[in-house]
């Protein structure tokens, strides 16, 4: 448990000892250790999470272009040169980079000869999800592809599907089709992802990470009210947050491994649950972060200038009240 009223320490390798000296090996230009982990990687969830967070530190180096180039045959090197340039491109995207479009046609490259070269895995298929995106007038076919239910919108559905037949439910493809959805138009947009993520959460088996997926789309809506922030606190209180919140933790938390929980959903989790004051869950969520934290979702309750710090605060008032809550008896029912 992480000593009380420490601050707390972002790590995108979280408890993942074995990738966080990848990470460390990768940001001091050297790529065997980051072979080595993939090589011992044998679940495609966590296969998946860890060439996204590698990707995200490689993006500005050439550290997966001079594994390529030593040994061109190598399958992860391929799909994390994929990964790499898939996440340059939507980098682009986000800044308005003139450099886009060719950016956006060289992962779309790097993708398909992934796919070819690792037929079974699903992560050349979540990096196109990834590129998706980037279409706005959605005019290429296979991202206005008919939903699988009739109340889900047009996507890119074929996407999904291909990397659910080689990982299903695999925890990042449907956060990639979320984030698709996200910025295209308004309110209705926005119910239309509320709609999705109750779509894969209730279709996802028990210990399944998508149980957590609503909780994203809540933050989002959160995110975007331009209501004072008493009213807002009543987002969470409302007995459907409250159960979706209690539902990501029986059916995603309580039942999967310490070591295959993402930190970014255990702090989703802790913030729904800390909203809805469900303290006693929230304290064993916050136990199981130990040291560790992302600063969304707490940012959302914190916009504006010395957002980062305000954003530990509220992490750290969550974490004391839930504890204090907890061991003073004060948990709700």
């Amino acid at each position: 448990m992480a000593r009380e009223g420490a601050p707390p320490a972002y790590d995108p390798a979280g408890h993942d000892s074995g990738l966080r000296s990848a990470l460390q090996e990768l940001r001091a230009g050297r790529w065997m250790s980051m072979r080595a982990l993939l090589e011992q990687t044998t679940s495609w969830p966590r296969w998946t999470q860890r060439t996204q967070v590698l990707a995200a530190s490689a993006a500005g180096t050439d550290v997966v272009r001079a594994w390529l180039a030593e040994e061109p045959g190598s399958v992860p090197a391929a799909v994390m040169h994929a990964r790499v340039v898939v996440e340059r491109a939507l980098r682009a995207h986000r800044e308005g980079h003139a450099r886009t479009g060719e950016l956006w046609l060289q992962a779309w490259h790097a993708c398909d000869a992934a796919a070819r070269s690792a037929p079974y895995d699903p992560v050349p298929w979540v990096c196109l999800l990834a590129l998706a995106r980037l279409d706005e007038g959605q005019r290429w076919d296979e991202h206005r592809m008919a939903p699988p239910e009739p109340m889900l919108p047009p996507g890119p559905w074929g996407l999904l599907a291909q990397a659910g037949k080689r990982d299903p439910h695999n925890r990042e493809a449907h956060h990639r089709m979320l984030q698709f959805l996200y910025p295209r138009g308004g309110s209705e947009r926005l119910a239309q992802a509320a709609g999705f993520a109750q779509w894969a959460a209730g279709s996802a088996p028990p210990g399944s990470a998508l149980h957590v997926l609503p909780l994203y789309v809540r933050v989002e809506r959160y995110r975007r009210s331009a209501s004072r922030e008493a009213a807002l606190d009543l987002h969470w209180v409302a007995e459907d947050a409250t159960r979706e919140a209690r539902q990501a933790y029986d059916s995603w938390f309580a039942l999967t491994p310490h070591e295959e929980r993402s930190p970014l959903d255990m702090n989703h989790l802790a913030h729904a649950l800390w909203g809805a004051l469900r303290f006693s869950e929230a304290d064993r969520v916050f136990e199981a972060l130990g040291p560790y934290w992302t600063p969304q979702p707490w940012a959302c309750r914190a916009p504006g200038t010395g957002s980062s710090q305000r954003a530990v605060e509220v992490f750290l008032q969550a974490r004391t009240r839930s504890r204090s809550a907890a061991q003073g008896g004060g948990r709700r029912p």
